[in-house]
């Protein structure tokens, strides 16, 4: 893929990093968000957006960009900061970190969507559709994903009863099935609606044997 918007680097003048995230929408486990430098010395080819990639793909395509990157870095911002920032500036916070943890500083950063997070380290261009677009927010749409299916994989070995291996978290049938029947888990996102609305029904719906009553002392 070739960039349509940026030409390549030359001799090192400049270096563009690509951030994108992944996990945004699901009901539970971190938002993740990856940044890229990718060497234009050593291409990576069959670069394109994650959601049109199978999984095998894109497994392998992240082993070519973690060798052949230039430099890339994945961070997180966990459920407790999503509930607590709101899921956007916890993208955000992932954004920032991601591009933070560069091995080598971006001269500029090329960020998936119609956004630029605060508190970058390097100016920042927002790019609608960018991870198809863009060479290095594709590379970096591929690591965010592929780490952020890791984790899921982990979640469903830690709370095997809710299917994380299979919906990754998002609300599908499946999913809230499973979550309606074993209420959330630590890794669900308590400030989703869904979630909270099911707090609330199995709570309301307990009988007054399993409510418990705490009085002020």
């Amino acid at each position: 893929m070739q960039s349509t918007l940026f030409p390549e680097p030359v001799d090192g003048a400049c270096r563009f990093a690509g951030v994108d995230e992944a996990g945004r929408g699901p009901l539970a486990g971190p938002v993740f968000a990856a940044a890229v430098i990718l060497d234009p010395a050593r291409p990576v080819s069959g670069l394109n957006d994650s959601k049109k990639l199978t999984a095998r793909r894109r497994e392998a395509l992240a082993l070519l960009i973690q060798r052949d990157a230039l430099a890339w870095s994945v961070a997180q911002a966990s459920v407790a900061e999503i509930d607590c920032l709101n899921i956007l500036q916890a993208t955000f916070l992932a954004m920032q970190r991601a591009l933070a943890g560069l091995s080598v500083a971006p001269d500029h950063a090329l960020i998936d969507g119609n956004r630029v997070p605060r508190g970058l380290t390097c100016p920042a261009t927002a790019i609608v559709g960018g991870d198809a677009l863009e060479p290095a927010i594709s590379a970096a749409s591929i690591l965010a994903k592929t780490a952020r299916d890791a984790a899921c994989l982990a979640l469903h070995a830690r709370y095997p009863g809710y299917g994380f291996d299979q919906h990754k978290g998002y609300g599908t049938a499946l999913h809230i099935e499973r979550l309606s029947a074993l209420g959330p888990c630590p890794e669900h996102r308590r400030s989703f609606a869904l979630v909270r609305r099911l707090i609330t029904h199995d709570m309301q719906s307990d009988p007054p044997s399993k409510q418990v009553s705490i009085t002020p002392a």
